[in-house]
């Protein structure tokens, strides 16, 4: 069963998301980012420029060829339907992702804007009533539990 993580009061999205994907993938796993099309645009950019020292190698879904799909340790994508990978999804959107049981592990990254926040706690009680066991992490005071 997929393991849920919710990291909540997330200050600067797409930074962290940078952090996780990197630490991600320094284990070897690979993962695949979801959200809205101009954040995804916004967080390829990042990702070229997170690290002047660290190059995390990425694609997005829509537009990459398929052995490049293959290949990417991480992967951007409107929608996780037939993703290549399924170790990792961070989702950056609003609903839940259709497909994520089909991942190890789904972080779900919720900002400290209320909307957001309302939308997570319905994505929570989602998961909650289909069984999965729910990890939360405050980002802010790096509390796990």
């Amino acid at each position: 069963m997929t393991e849920v993580t919710f990291h909540f009061n997330v200050p600067d999205p797409l930074a962290y998301v940078c952090r996780l994907v990197r630490r991600a993938t320094g284990t070897g796993a690979k993962v695949v980012v979801t959200g809205g099309g101009p954040l995804l645009q916004q967080l390829d950019e990042e990702l070229w420029r997170f690290s002047a020292t660290d190059f995390i190698p990425h694609c997005h879904a829509a537009t990459a060829e398929p052995q490049v799909l293959q290949a990417s340790p991480v992967v951007l994508a409107d929608q996780v339907r037939g993703a290549p990978h399924q170790d990792i999804l961070v989702n950056l959107g609003g609903a839940v992702p259709e497909g994520f049981e089909k991942f190890e592990r789904l972080n779900e990254i919720v900002t400290q804007d209320e909307t957001d926040r309302q939308q997570a706690r319905t994505r929570w009680k989602h998961y909650a009533s289909r069984g999965y066991a729910i990890r939360k992490y405050d980002a802010v005071t790096r509390e796990s539990s």
